[in-house]
C-alpha cells in the first residue's frame, strides 16, 4: 500500500509538486492544495463577470479604507508637513496625554456618547414597529403608500434637513413658534438651546430613516412560513399572540446583528447633520469628537493631534464591537462572527 502523497498522487496533481509548499515552506504542497487551487481557479473562470463586477468596490475600500491607514501613525508623531510623514519626529503617546487631560475631554465623550446611546434607544426600536405594522396591514395600495411616504425623507439630504428644521424652528417665522403663540405661549429659539439639541437631532434622524430601515426587517417577516401562521389561527390565537410568537422571534436574528453593527460605530456620530446644526449658543451640547476633530485638524492645521483623537474614538467603537458580539454569541446563536 502506498503512503499518501506517493508518485501515483504525484501524477493526478502535478502541480501540487512542482508549484505548492507545505505548511514548513517544502516544495510540494500535497493534493489538497492542488485540489484547493484548481477549485479557485473554476470558480474565477465561471464566475469571472461576478468577480469583475466587485472589483470596483474592492478598489474602493482598498484606496480609501485601508491605504490611508498608513497616516494614523502621525498620531505618534511630531508632525511637520515639510518632512512628511516618515520623517517627522516621534513623540510617542503625547497627543493621547493632552487630550486626556484637556478641560473639553469629558465633555467631548458625554455629548458624544450620550447623543448616540439616545439616537439607539428611540431610533433602533422604531424600524421594527414599523416593520410589524406594516406587516399587519392587509390592503396592498394602502401599504404600498404608506411605505413610499416612510421611505421618501431618507433620499433628503442632511443640507436640506438642517435647513427644514431651521425653517420649522424659527423664532420668527417657524410654523412651530406660530402654534405656540396661537395657544398662548412664547416663541423658543429650538436651535440655539443646547439642552434640545440632542433631542431635535434624534427625532430629526428617526422620521428620515425609520422608513429605510425598516426594509430588512419587512424582508425577514416575508420569509417567515404562512403555515406558521395557519396553524396558529386554527389553535385560536390573537393577531398580537402571533405578533409575539411568531413574527418577533423571526427578527430577532436580524436585530442582533444590526444592534451589533450599531454598537460598533455608537462613537461615530454623523459628523455634517451635527455641524450644520451647531453654533455659538448650543455648542455645550453639540459638541462631539468629529466636530472637534474638524476643528483641531482641519482649522487649527493640528493634524496629529486630531489624529490621535480620532484613532481614540475609534478604538472605543473596536472595542465595543468585540464585547458586544462576544456577548451575542454566549446569549445567542447570531454574532458576527
Amino acid at each position: 500500500m502506498k503512503r499518501f502523497g506517493s508518485s501515483a498522487k504525484s501524477k493526478r496533481f502535478p502541480l501540487a509538486q512542482e508549484h505548492c509548499t507545505d505548511i514548513f515552506g517544502r516544495k510540494g504542497g500535497g493534493p489538497e492544495v492542488q485540489v484547493f487551487l484548481i477549485t479557485v481557479s473554476k470558480q474565477l473562470r465561471r464566475n469571472w463577470d461576478l468577480y469583475l463586477l466587485i472589483l470596483p468596490v474592492l478598489a474602493y475600500v482598498a484606496i480609501f479604507q485601508y491605504i490611508p491607514m498608513y497616516g494614523v501613525q502621525i498620531a505618534f508623531k511630531n508632525y511637520i508637513a515639510t518632512m512628511g510623514i516618515w520623517d517627522s519626529p516621534w513623540i510617542g503617546l503625547d497627543h493621547f496625554q493632552r487630550f486626556f487631560k484637556s478641560y473639553y475631554f469629558w465633555d467631548l465623550i458625554w455629548n458624544t456618547l450620550g447623543l448616540s446611546l439616545y439616537q439607539l434607544l428611540v431610533g433602533f426600536p422604531v424600524p421594527i414597529l414599523l416593520a410589524l405594522m406594516l406587516n399587519e396591514v392587509g390592503g396592498k395600495r394602502f401599504k404600498k403608500t404608506v411605505q413610499t411616504i416612510t421611505y421618501a425623507p431618507h433620499f433628503i439630504s442632511i443640507v436640506v434637513l438642517v435647513g427644514m428644521l431651521t425653517m420649522f424652528l424659527s423664532p420668527q417665522t417657524g410654523i412651530v413658534n406660530r402654534v405656540i403663540e396661537l395657544a398662548g405661549g412664547k416663541a423658543i429659539y429650538f436651535m440655539g438651546d443646547a439642552s434640545m439639541f440632542k433631542s431635535i437631532y434624534v427625532f430629526s434622524g428617526v422620521w428620515q430613516h425609520m422608513g429605510w430601515g425598516s426594509i430588512i426587517y419587512i424582508a425577514a417577516l416575508a420569509s417567515v412560513d404562512p403555515l406558521l401562521h395557519e396553524a396558529a389561527v386554527m389553535e385560536g390565537a390573537t393577531r398580537m399572540q402571533r405578533i409575539r410568537h411568531i413574527n418577533i422571534p423571526a427578527l430577532i436574528p436580524t436585530a442582533i446583528i444590526l444592534f451589533i453593527l450599531d454598537m460598533g460605530s455608537i462613537m461615530n456620530v454623523g459628523f455634517e447633520k451635527v455641524f450644520l446644526m451647531q453654533n455659538d449658543l448650543n455648542r455645550v451640547g453639540s459638541d462631539v469628537i468629529s466636530t472637534f476633530v474638524y476643528r483641531s485638524g482641519i482649522l487649527g492645521a493640528e493634524y496629529g493631534f486630531s489624529t490621535a483623537v480620532g484613532l481614540f474614538n475609534s478604538l472605543i467603537n473596536f472595542t465595543l464591537l468585540i464585547m458586544v458580539n462576544a456577548a451575542a454569541r454566549k446569549t445567542s446563536d447570531t454574532s458576527l462572527w
